[in-house]
């Protein structure tokens, strides 16, 4: 069994889809030659926890390394932000640490990792951001040990929209040292087309070959544990999982569900808009303003198995997104619940994607007309049991231990295996 070393901030007990990807990585390299020493973060402070996932690691026997001071011990609060708050948040800390606020934990990631180094075969080093710091901390080990290394984007980062850059120098210096950073590595793995070219556009050093596309996905066995799991008859049931992240806003598809509502009268004792996630105090006052009490319940955080089990207990999944740039992870993880899809979004990716799968309607994100016309075709389906189902084939792509024998042959061709 060759060894790895995994550099990433993000992982268990924090929750969220980033963090599932590095996961279901590390838990599945095994079964192709590869052991993973996963180095993250003692820091375990975030807004969103599972210890469902902590566990998944060590059924798993993910082996775990934690380098920086421990988080103090204090009540875990599973609260999100508001988009005010994190985008005046971000713009104060990208001022004034580059490439992001984690640099203070590269010092002492890369002191755990020399450790490793020396008393393991690491035969490679595989770095995942955001942050970026990770791979900063993989290029400096890489270049000290002569060990290559690969970089795995799950987000942008010089051309990332989110990010901000207060002055030219800011810009200048990320773009420098994404430079220096896709210049060395063995090999750069990104999770759609659209990040695949802005890294082509902007380094011209870089190839095809150089960068390759793994896509998010989703894990069966997680699936595999609900096999009772189905939709109630009695109810039409949308889900929507995970979080409204950054200027997200569901007020559309609000306003649209409650003139639907008012349209077809006799749905509204059968339609439910289930919530799965954190949700802002923002969004949760506009269920009231929209007066969708009776129809929407908001369960707020829970675990991912919970949160795969709401997707079995659905109808329809809705996703929502007002950029062609994101690519989250919770549209894989619809595809494996093999449910028909509403995507209120911009053309763009995602979208296209959706599409392949045959069971998707979508429409822009603001489009009141066409959003309720989308649950008006899934609602007359639903009355005669005529839900769509999506491709069995098309749904195969995304399964997260196929995604990982990719990886494990990148991992090889990186050290000449």
């Amino acid at each position: 069994m060759k060894e790895v070393l995994f550099i990433a901030y993000y992982f268990p007990p924090m929750g969220l889809s980033g963090v599932q990807r590095t996961l279901k990585f590390a838990k599945y390299l095994p079964k192709y030659q590869w052991k993973p020493i996963v180095l993250t973060t003692n820091n375990t402070n975030f807004y969103a926890h599972d210890e469902t996932l902590m566990k998944e690691a060590e059924e798993s026997e993910i082996e775990i390394a934690r380098a920086g001071r421990r988080s103090p011990k204090k009540k875990k609060k599973n609260k999100l932000p508001s988009y005010f708050i994190q985008k005046i948040g971000r713009m104060v800390l990208q001022t004034l640490f580059i490439p992001d606020r984690f640099i203070g934990w590269k010092k002492e990631a890369i002191k755990e990792a020399e450790e490793i180094i020396k008393e393991r075969n690491i035969e490679v080093i595989y770095t995942t951001a955001p942050p970026y710091t990770d791979f900063l901390i993989g290029r400096e080990l890489s270049k000290k040990y002569e060990i290559p290394y690969i970089i795995d984007y799950r987000d942008t980062w010089v051309d990332n929209k989110f990010n901000y850059y207060p002055t030219p120098f800011h810009k200048r210096k990320n773009i420098n040292l994404e430079n220096e950073v896709v210049t060395h590595a063995s090999k750069i793995i990104v999770i759609s087309r659209h990040a695949k070219e802005l890294l082509l556009q902007r380094y011209k050093i870089l190839n095809h070959e150089d960068v390759m596309i793994i896509p998010h996905g989703f894990d069966k066995q997680d699936f595999d544990l609900h096999p009772d799991a189905k939709p109630d008859n009695l109810y039409f049931t949308i889900t929507h999982s995970g979080m409204f992240q950054d200027d997200r806003n569901p007020k559309y598809f609000f306003k649209a569900l409650s003139l639907f509502l008012k349209k077809v009268p006799e749905a509204k004792p059968k339609l439910r808009l289930k919530l799965v996630g954190l949700m802002r105090k923002s969004h949760l006052k506009m269920i009231k303003k929209y007066k969708l009490e009776d129809n929407v319940i908001s369960v707020g955080n829970v675990s991912h198995s919970v949160a795969v089990r709401s997707l079995l207990e659905s109808d329809v999944l809705w996703l929502l997104l007002n950029d062609s740039i994101r690519t989250p992870g919770k549209l894989y993880e619809y595809f494996g619940a093999g449910k028909p899809l509403l995507l209120t979004t911009p053309d763009g990716d995602m979208r296209q994607l959706a599409m392949k799968s045959k069971v998707a309607i979508c429409t822009d994100n603001k489009d009141i007309d066409a959003i309720i016309e989308g649950i008006k075709t899934y609602y007359n389906l639903w009355k005669i049991h005529n839900l769509p189902k999506p491709d069995k084939e098309f749904i195969r792509n995304y399964d997260r231990e196929s995604l990982t024998e990719k990886l494990a042959k990148e991992i090889s061709y990186a050290c000449n295996i």
